[in-house]
């Protein structure tokens, strides 16, 4: 039980300085901080650095794929809001489901590699959307709505761009291959899973952004655990699949 505790108490003085430090940067506003901070502090206390840096690598590189083109889509009128800085929102609906699979880890609940599988993969779905939907809006030279192939606007709800598409499976390998190197995940068949399962759950978004979200009056942090939960539970299927 120390030693937990002594776990999540060098999380919470950890993220503590780091946010004091950097909370000037243009990622987060400051209930985004707030969450970041807790966040990383139940990362770190679950899982230690590596399941730690993996997360603040996503959010590096989420908010590196926002800014790219920032002035253009602000210009059109598809940029994020609040100059592309994340609030609690993001941080809950990005990662509210890794840290379902980060205390499972802890609490050594089913097969460990399972849930680190999970885990990673809900990241990898993450970044794959975040890649897809601000390099898509900025490159992307024709969009269309992924139920119907129609042409539709930039930044319509399920439209998709083949540079978009692609974006999105490099988001996704780029994010398996950090979660290999971090040894969360361990193996190719690891690697193959939790990119596979990232790729798929995002264009499992789109769809259910073209068909539900503005009939539901989903919300986009709504949309995006139901992206990320997905991409956890095809992982546990492929898993269980190709594995067992």
């Amino acid at each position: 039980m120390t030693i937990l505790l002594n776990d999540f108490i060098f999380g919470f003085l950890l993220n503590f300085i780091l946010i004091c430090l950097f909370y000037k940067a243009p990622i987060m506003t400051r209930n985004g901080w707030i969450s970041a901070g807790a966040l990383g502090t139940i990362l770190w206390g679950c899982m230690g650095f590596s399941g730690w840096i993996s997360v603040v690598i996503y959010l590096i590189l989420g908010s590196l794929a926002t800014k790219v083109g920032f002035q253009y889509k602000k210009n059109i009128g598809i940029a994020e809001k609040r100059e592309g800085r994340r609030g609690p929102e993001n941080v809950w609906g990005s990662a509210a489901t890794g840290v379902i699979f980060a205390i499972m880890i802890k609490l050594n609940i089913l097969n460990q590699s399972i849930l680190e599988v999970a885990f990673a993969a809900s990241f990898a779905a993450k970044l794959a959307d975040t890649f897809g939907s601000e390099i898509g809006k900025r490159f992307g030279r024709n969009t269309f709505l992924i139920t119907t192939l129609q042409k539709v606007k930039k930044g319509t709800e399920g439209g998709i761009s083949l540079e978009g598409t692609f974006a999105s499976l490099f988001g996704s390998c780029l994010m398996s291959y950090f979660m290999l190197l971090l040894g969360i995940i361990s193996t190719k068949d690891h690697f193959f899973i939790v990119l596979i399962s990232g790729f798929i759950a995002t264009l499992a978004e789109s769809i259910i952004g073209a068909r539900y979200q503005e009939k539901y009056h989903l919300s986009n942090e709504f949309v995006n655990f139901i992206q990320t939960t997905l991409s956890s539970i095809i992982s546990i299927v492929l898993f269980l699949s190709i594995l067992l």
